[in-house]
């Protein structure tokens, strides 16, 4: 019986079991919410952690964004300085420019002015001969400054386009030699070339007119001595120099030579003379195409200037600008035709041709081409024509209608105040030659003569 007593009270009734079961299930959806309040934590965490992390990125991103634009406002700030200062030193130049053009080319006119006063007075043809010849000398003064100013402005404005070919130096030696042959003389100077089969890569009228200069600056500056034009090869350039025994320039001065319009000790020595362009023209020439340019001198024992421009191994050169030594040809009676849409142009260049001897015709337009045209006895030797005449015309169109009229590629002397390549590319491809404005007549008559020869 007292097991039996036993055995029940271990037995636990109904309603105690559904109290521990409705306990433990209390105890299980508390352990369940805190677990899953300790998951959403975590998860927020993470998020947070995520987000923290994405925004970390942006703002790295944007930090750089914010260096890069900083950075192009400083390369923006320093375009827009340098831009303020190249438009300064322009409006620097231009004021320094046109003050010292204004003097410059005053002087020669009033000159000219006061000389053709006395012409009108001259009496004895001595006197009427040698003012014409000063007055002459006065326009030459003024042709030449106009021509450096217009070659600063193309310089200064990039319009200058070299047209890089290779050239022969031997026939710009040659022709430079020759064309300075009579100042050497008159000075009793010993103007030496020496002779070179170099070739270089240049433009050849550009690298002429740089040698050019710096010959007629050491001609004009050595009183006594020898000016010497060379070329040797170093390495792959070639050096062209120019040698004298002038007076020679100063440490101080040689750091300003180049400048506009500057005038050194060797200018005042020799009157003032001359306007102060001709090596900035070099300079800025040297510059356009890529050539180096370098200066040694010594005062008392001369000067040494150098050009140095790429070498060219062929030997085969391509066409150039630069004229061969003219043959002289008489041009008594040979037909001319010469079109120009100026009747004082006509007028003047009638004079001049017909005082050579020359059968000259001359005509406005097209429709005057046309009717000298229909006169058979007439067949011009030569046609000089005005690149640009009325509505639109080019004197192309004439030479091309000439040539096509009488079946024959006649020589033509094309004449412009246009010195670019598009008119030197039209002039070539015509087979025309080309003079600029204003025309010499002594180069007007050599190139003739080259033509009839």
């Amino acid at each position: 019986m007292a097991n039996q007593d036993t055995s029940d009270n271990n037995q636990m009734n109904p309603a105690d079991v559904g109290r521990t079961v409705d306990k433990l299930r209390k105890i299980n959806d508390a352990l369940m919410k805190r677990v899953e309040r300790s998951m959403d934590q975590q998860a927020n965490a993470f998020t947070l952690f995520q987000t923290a992390i994405n925004q970390e990125a942006q703002i790295r991103i944007r930090t750089e964004e914010l260096n890069n634009a900083l950075t192009k406002l400083a390369h923006a700030n320093l375009e827009l300085s340098e831009a303020r200062d190249t438009a300064e030193r322009a409006n620097l130049f231009k004021t320094r420019f046109f003050t010292a053009v204004g003097h410059d080319l005053l002087q020669p006119l009033h000159a000219a002015r006061l000389m053709l006063s006395e012409l009108e007075n001259a009496k004895d043809a001595n006197d009427t001969k040698q003012l014409a010849t000063n007055i002459s000398g006065a326009l030459v003064s003024i042709e030449e400054l106009l021509t450096s100013i217009l070659d600063i402005s193309k310089l200064e404005a990039g319009v200058f386009v070299p047209n890089i070919q290779t050239v022969p130096l031997s026939l710009i030696f040659e022709q430079l030699s020759c064309s300075l042959a009579p100042i050497a003389r008159r000075k009793k100077l010993d103007v030496r070339c020496r002779q070179t089969d170099l070739n270089v890569r240049s433009d050849p009228q550009m690298l002429s007119r740089i040698i050019q200069n710096l010959l007629a600056n050491a001609v004009h500056y050595t009183e006594k001595g020898s000016v010497l034009l060379a070329a040797r090869r170093r390495g792959d350039r070639v050096a062209i120099e120019v040698w004298d025994t002038g007076p020679g320039i100063s440490l101080q001065e040689q750091e300003r030579i180049f400048d506009e319009f500057h005038r050194g000790a060797a200018s005042e020595r020799a009157g003032g003379t001359g306007f102060g362009l001709g090596l900035a023209i070099v300079r800025r020439m040297a510059d356009a195409l890529e050539h180096t340019l370098t200066l040694n001198s010594r005062v008392g024992r001369g000067s040494h200037f150098a050009i140095m421009a790429p070498f060219a191994s062929s030997t085969k050169a391509e066409p150039t600008d630069v004229l061969e030594p003219m043959i002289t040809t008489n041009l008594v009676a040979k037909p001319l035709i010469v079109i120009d849409n100026d009747l004082g142009v006509l007028s003047a260049m009638q004079m001049l041709l017909s005082r050579w001897g020359a059968d000259v015709r001359v005509a406005r337009d097209l429709d005057d081409v046309a009717e000298i045209l229909n006169d058979p006895s007439f067949s011009p030797a030569i046609i000089l024509a005005d690149y640009h005449l009325d509505e639109s015309v080019l004197g192309i169109e004439a030479v091309t209608a000439i040539r096509e009229g009488l079946g024959a590629e006649i020589p033509a002397i094309l004449i412009t105040a246009d010195r670019n390549s598009v008119t030197a590319e039209a002039a070539r491809e015509h087979n025309c030659e080309l003079l600029y404005k204003p025309v010499r007549p002594a180069e007007l008559r050599a190139l003739m003569q080259h033509l009839l020869a």
